[in-house]
């Protein structure tokens, strides 16, 4: 018993301490811990440090942790889906067909960019991209060799590489902007686009926990969860929508983030199990902490400026890649 609350309580106070040390870690402009500290607790004497904490760092952090929660919930809910380890939204096409529509769209018309439509968009070429890999993969079939959903993949994440970069060279007066968006950059976050995030990604990562168990159910198989009256079809349907709607409103909102849908379910199962009951909870609160984490240290390595977050975790999650693709466990 004490164990089992031992692994529940540690990830929740890990992700509290990197929490408020995002607040007044490695910024030009120092926030004593304790008015940071002030800031969560609501307490306001309308200083500086309270003013910069509340209308620029907090929305950042809080928005870096829905991005980590959303990326991470979308990557389990993959692997499960597909029973495969190495799937996730970097790899199965979604980051890269997401991110091919916002910059067709931005530099169409940057208009089309409402606050409404850029969640859509992005979804809407994440859910393209996937459904051509499924097309060319057979991804429905129920007996399929692991390996070709994600040989697939990267076969059409390379082609939306390619038709990006093509998209920016055609349109140049909008590519500097573009290209420090698709680095994975969450500086620019204020409450706008965490209301944004919350508007769309909560309610996806909540329809994923209550749908856990069936989830389970059907990564053991296809005829046992048919067995015990599971509907097939109309479960992959709304779990392919919210893995989507998690990858795009993240995406139109910071721009692609690698690994953390591939890292972080490994994370998770190693920690607490394979039940998605457990693991996806501890997904999430791995997911937000790494991408806190990953914000902070993308401050300090070139303090006082700083590099995309999306980098920094490209950095720690490569090797990552190598350590699964070779099949260790």
């Amino acid at each position: 018993m004490m164990r089992l609350v031992f692994r529940w309580l540690l990830p929740i106070i890990l992700l509290l301490f990197v929490f408020w040390g995002s607040l007044f870690l490695f910024y030009p402009l120092k926030v004593a811990p304790l008015d940071a500290l002030g800031v969560i607790l609501f307490r306001s004497d309308n200083s500086i440090a309270d003013i910069t904490v509340t209308n620029l760092r907090l929305p950042r952090s809080l928005g870096a942790m829905l991005i980590g929660s959303a990326l991470a919930v979308a990557g389990t809910l993959l692997q499960a889906m597909t029973r495969n380890p190495l799937a996730s939204p970097t790899l199965l096409g979604i980051n890269s067909g997401a991110s091919l529509a916002m910059v067709i769209a931005s530099a169409i018309s940057p208009s089309i960019l409402s606050s409404l439509s850029i969640s859509f968009i992005a979804a809407l070429g994440g859910g393209l991209s996937w459904a051509l890999v499924m097309l060319i993969s057979q991804g429905w079939a129920q007996h399929i060799e692991r390996t070709r959903i994600v040989l697939a993949g990267i076969a059409v994440s390379m082609l939306c590489a390619a038709l990006t970069k093509m998209t920016l060279i055609l349109s140049e007066d909008n590519a500097y902007g573009i290209m420090s968006w698709l680095a994975g950059n969450i500086s620019h976050i204020r409450w706008s686009a965490v209301q944004t995030l919350a508007l769309f990604s909560l309610p996806a990562i909540i329809i994923s926990l209550l749908l856990a168990n069936k989830l389970n159910i059907m990564n053991l198989s296809d005829d046992n969860a048919k067995s015990l009256g599971i509907e097939l079809k109309k479960l992959r349907l709304i779990l392919n929508i919210a893995a989507l709607v998690l990858v795009g409103v993240s995406v139109s909102v910071a721009g692609p983030f690698a690994f953390i849908g591939l890292l972080i379910p490994h994370l998770a199962r190693y920690w607490i199990g394979y039940d998605l009951r457990k693991s996806l909870p501890i997904a999430i609160i791995f997911g937000a902490s790494l991408m806190l984490l990953a914000d902070n240290l993308a401050r300090a390595v070139v303090f006082p400026n700083e590099l995309p977050a999306g980098a920094i975790l490209a950095l720690i999650g490569a090797p990552f890649f190598v350590w699964i693709a070779r099949g260790k466990r």
